[in-house]
């Protein structure tokens, strides 16, 4: 309730003109405001303010397009048909089954995002294979970074996860490490490990 005391009915009046007065110049400025808005969007076109970020957005895929040059994988797309996934679990974490399903998850959709832009054709001849997916142990972190190593001699596309060490292991541990290529060269790389 309004508890302000007016001396007279004058002043109520006024009062209440101010009020109205005051709601009334809201309303036109906020007008005012929508119509500016719209007269400048309509007489400047939306490509002087798109024309700054697509000189970024080109610059940047430049620099993406020099980083990033089609793997050697690539090639062997054309000619080879059967390609699989290896994921190599470390067997010295001791993990969960449920944090070894999360691992190998994170390490086939790093490999897959690595290869996506890079090797799309072997991707495809990987998924055309109904993508296959074996995975197998190993006993520690050197025998993973040697194995890592020999797949980088064959030009095999490795992606290793690197676990944040919120739940069961240690942070900065490397967990799993996935390799997709022709059966043939992935199983020089992985064949002498067991299934896990």
């Amino acid at each position: 309730m309004l508890a302000v005391a007016f001396r007279t009915k004058g002043e109520l009046s006024l009062y209440f003109k101010m009020v109205d007065l005051s709601w009334l110049s809201a309303i036109l400025v906020g007008a005012g405001c929508l119509a500016l808005g719209y007269c400048i969007g309509r007489h400047r076109p939306t490509c002087l303010f798109l024309s700054s970020r697509g000189a970024k957005d080109t610059t940047i895929s430049k620099v993406n397009k020099k980083i990033k040059e089609p793997l050697e994988i690539e090639k062997l797309a054309d000619i080879l048909e059967d390609f699989k996934m290896v994921l190599v679990v470390r067997n010295d974490l001791k993990m969960g089954k449920g944090k070894i399903a999360a691992q190998c998850s994170h390490a086939t959709l790093g490999l897959y995002k690595k290869l996506l832009h890079r090797a799309p054709k072997a991707l495809n001849r990987w998924e055309m294979c109904a993508q296959p997916k074996v995975v197998v142990k190993i006993d520690g972190e050197e025998d993973m970074l040697v194995l890592q190593e020999r797949a980088k001699s064959l030009n095999i596309p490795t992606h290793i996860t690197i676990d944040a060490g919120r739940t069961q292991i240690a942070p900065n541990s490397r967990t799993v490490m996935a390799i997709l290529g022709p059966i043939e060269m992935v199983d020089d790389v992985t064949g002498g490990l067991k299934l896990l």
